[in-house]
């Protein structure tokens, strides 16, 4: 390695590097020891290749010093050759090692990522919904992507490094000191010329580019939001082009600004380095000449030394910048490892019970409950926030008590924000009660595996979300293996089928982002087939209606009586015109259950589900007999 390769090593691990001093934590390095295990095998086998390559590149540059002694002695050619075809036989066995060690490197360093994003996706998932709602995705995803990189480059780079920078240090030095220990103090006396201004140009640089990538991150943020079919559309209603042109300009001016700067920098550094190199040489090779001229040092330990310089200042500056990489990476494994010790609030059943077979009833007893503090769910650093709220949510159920029997209809009414969907995110374990307990078929839900809970419950939100994945995948996320007529029976049911018929591809059509292709009832009426093809037990409709024009609403509404048929159901509905036929009808007010019967009866009681009722209708209906 040449010694303008080692300044531009030395310049990358310090640029990567944050200039963090915290001491070594323990058990984060337990930790990465438990993740490291299973690779133990690889870890021993990489340690060995790695000691082994050190020494055949050490073993060069001595074999070449002994082909100068042999021409100035004059001695056999034979020799000379022999020397020769042990070179090229070590560079070639070098070559071999280090393509192992590389690929046993890589696959240490790929295989902890494999464990570490594997282990917090599945964590992740387990995650209840209000972690979702604090957190930023941008910054979950950093912790999948940037921080499982960083911690990974611990063993594909650093320890990879470390090993193999020791050993060639350990080796390079001894040898030199053997062959000459005043060429190799001396030498050494240039060491801190080369290394001081690396750190100290490496730090100036690496504030360059954190500020640099503050930019890059303001604008990726910014083009994210704006290139979005909503953001783009929110742009061109209200917003000033000019103004956003000049905003973004500004930021890329600064990153312009900043990469001159440092290229400028970059070459500096080098150079000045570069003739560092020149110096230590010509040191050596004035020291070493005079010595050999002397008779005090052989000409060819002079060759041996000048060669052996790189294989000693490239460990040593490589080593002086390590402890940054390692609490890099430890900076990054703990990242991680915040993510992992964040415990899911809903907690899987240690024995989980079936639900009984055929329709099933719901009910809530007596449930009370007040959504999680912030410091329970989520992380300060995903919330990108100084400290997260510590206290306890307000109560927003107050004893909510109702029953639903097999193949009933039962709706929630009310004002927004009275406790409706709060009851339906209960019935799923989206959340748990903090007092009473909500049953489905006689069985707490709090008793009930995840998978169970799935296969008895669907629910279709007013979003009608949808992935930007084709409409059969769209579809078959409620049923993986459901055959192609039953997909179409899913569609027919739901009022789709010809619409998914006449798009481009069919099934294989591609909806966009939160399929935005597609109208707002067509949406909704996908989210229905899919239901329709999970085949639940119990259904939970949570303002599916809310956002359609009438138009769309009936033609929801046809698909919703297919997916209501025979089974239990909980409705929760703004629109009082959708929720008439249902059994029984629940009027919540400031979490609690204030009247409930059927629409004719509570109308005739003339309480609050009336007053509702006539704000909605009554100018619509004027002169018309109410119910």
């Amino acid at each position: 390695m040449s010694m303008e390769t080692t300044a531009w090593t030395q310049l990358y691990s310090v640029l990567h590097a944050e200039q963090d001093r915290r001491p070594l934590a323990r058990a984060t390095v337990r930790r990465i020891a438990a993740f490291a295990r299973p690779h133990r095998v690889r870890i021993g086998w990489f340690v060995v290749l790695s000691v082994a390559t050190a020494l055949l590149a050490v073993a060069t540059p001595v074999l070449a010093g002994q082909v100068v002694n042999a021409f100035v002695s004059g001695s056999d050619p034979s020799l000379v050759t022999r020397l020769a075809l042990l070179i090229a036989a070590i560079a070639v066995a070098e070559a071999g090692l280090g393509m192992v060690a590389r690929g046993l490197s890589a696959r240490l360093g790929e295989g902890l990522i494999l464990d570490l994003r594997t282990a917090v996706f599945d964590h992740v998932q387990r995650m209840p919904v209000a972690f979702f709602t604090r957190t930023r995705t941008g910054a979950l995803v950093s912790r999948l992507n940037n921080d499982v990189i960083g911690a990974q480059r611990a063993f594909s780079d650093t320890l990879a490094g470390i090993v193999s920078n020791v050993a060639t240090l350990v080796l390079a030095f001894v040898v030199m000191i053997g062959l000459s220990w005043q060429v190799t103090l001396l030498a050494l006396v240039l060491l801190p010329v080369f290394v001081i201004p690396a750190r100290r140009t490496g730090r100036r640089m690496a504030a360059l580019r954190r500020e640099a990538a503050e930019h890059n991150s303001a604008m990726s943020t910014r083009m994210t939001e704006r290139f979005s079919a909503p953001g783009a559309t929110l742009v061109k209603l209200f917003g000033r082009p000019a103004d956003e042109s000049a905003e973004f300009a500004g930021r890329a001016r600064r990153v312009r600004d900043i990469g001159v700067r440092t290229a400028m920098a970059e070459y500096t550094f080098i150079t000045a380095l570069t003739l560092v190199s020149a110096l230590a040489l010509a040191l050596v090779y004035g020291l070493g000449g005079r010595l050999a001229l002397s008779g005090a040092l052989e000409p060819g330990a002079v060759v041996s030394l000048a060669l052996l310089l790189t294989r000693l200042y490239a460990p040593l500056t490589a080593l002086a910048g390590a402890r940054l990489e390692v609490m890099t990476a430890l900076v990054s494994f703990e990242r991680v490892f915040e993510v992992l010790d964040l415990k899911p609030l809903i907690a899987e059943p240690e024995h989980p019970r079936a639900l009984p077979d055929g329709p099933l009833d719901v009910a809530f007893e007596d449930v009370v409950f007040a959504y999680p503090s912030a410091d329970k769910v989520s992380l300060a650093s995903l919330e990108e926030v100084a400290a997260l709220d510590g206290r306890e949510g307000t109560e927003v159920l107050h004893g909510v008590s109702f029953r639903a029997e097999p193949g009933q209809t039962v709706a929630l009414v009310g004002s927004s924000g009275a406790g409706k969907s709060t009851i339906a995110a209960l019935l799923p374990r989206l959340y748990d009660t903090d007092a009473g307990a909500v049953r489905i078929g006689g069985r707490d839900v709090r008793d009930l595996d995840a998978d169970t809970l799935r296969d008895a419950l669907g629910m279709v939100t007013q979003d009608g979300h949808l992935f930007h994945e084709s409409v059969r995948a769209n579809l078959l996320l409620a049923r993986p293996g459901a055959t192609e007529e039953e997909l179409w029976d899913a569609l027919r049911r739901a009022r789709l089928d010809g619409l998914v018929a006449s798009l481009p591809d069919g099934l294989d059509t591609v909806v966009g982002e939160r399929g935005y292709r597609l109208s707002g009832g067509e949406r909704q009426r996908m989210t229905i087939a899919r239901l329709l093809l999970a085949r639940p037990r119990v259904v939970i409709l949570d303002e599916a209606t809310a956002h359609l024009d009438n138009t769309s609403e009936a033609a929801v509404q046809e698909a919703l009586a297919e997916a209501l048929d025979g089974r239990t159901a909980l409705v929760i509905a703004h629109r009082l015109s959708t929720v008439r036929t249902a059994d029984r009808i629940l009027v919540v007010e400031d979490g609690r259950i204030v009247e409930q019967g059927t629409h004719t009866a509570l109308l005739a009681r003339e309480g609050r589900y009336a007053e509702l009722y006539r704000t909605q209708f009554a100018p619509a209906e004027a002169g018309d007999p109410v119910g």
